[in-house]
């Protein structure tokens, strides 16, 4: 017969060990697990507005722009001329836009081109359409942005698609 006090059975030590390790193991996953669910958001958010914020910039540029200066424009570039931006004594100039490696750029005539998409994002795919209406012309953008830090399987993405007209046609 046991006495009070005099020490733990090797049951006991085995049932205190399975406690602590169940409340160890489902701490550690859900502190895991929080730590995914804010990477993934920091991710999805950082594409949305990057491909937001781009989309909006070409579409106002393509909305104040005179006319689409076609020699130059592709389905992955787009050239606009316009009278905003002038160089000193010009009545017009152009502003290009185009992937820089994995980012989009806002290029004005005789300027170095402008990043429109933060370091963090990479834009996989950008396509410009024309699309003639009644002799108003139209361009129609999709942008595809992933999120350069994440597990490629689990990668943040989004492609955003609108269309814009010009209003000086």
């Amino acid at each position: 017969m046991r006495e009070s006090g005099a020490g733990f059975t090797i049951i006991e030590v085995l049932i205190y060990i399975a406690i602590v390790s169940f409340v160890v193991l489902s701490v550690s996953s859900f502190i895991f697990y929080l730590t995914y669910s804010n990477a993934k958001t920091k991710g999805d958010r950082e594409v949305m507005e990057n491909a937001r914020r781009a989309l909006e910039i070409i579409m106002y540029e393509i909305h104040s722009a005179k006319s689409i200066y076609t020699p130059t424009t592709t389905t992955s570039q787009l050239s606009l001329e316009t009278s905003k931006y002038l160089p000193q004594g010009e009545t017009t100039t152009y502003i290009d836009f185009f992937l820089c490696g994995s980012r989009l750029c806002l290029k004005k005539e005789s300027q170095e081109p402008i990043f429109l998409t933060s370091d963090t994002v990479e834009v996989t795919n950008i396509t410009f359409t024309q699309i003639a209406v009644n002799n108003s012309m139209s361009i129609k953008i999709s942008i595809t942005v992933n999120y350069q830090d994440a597990i490629k399987d689990q990668q943040p993405s989004v492609t955003l698609t609108s269309t814009a007209s010009l209003r000086n046609n």
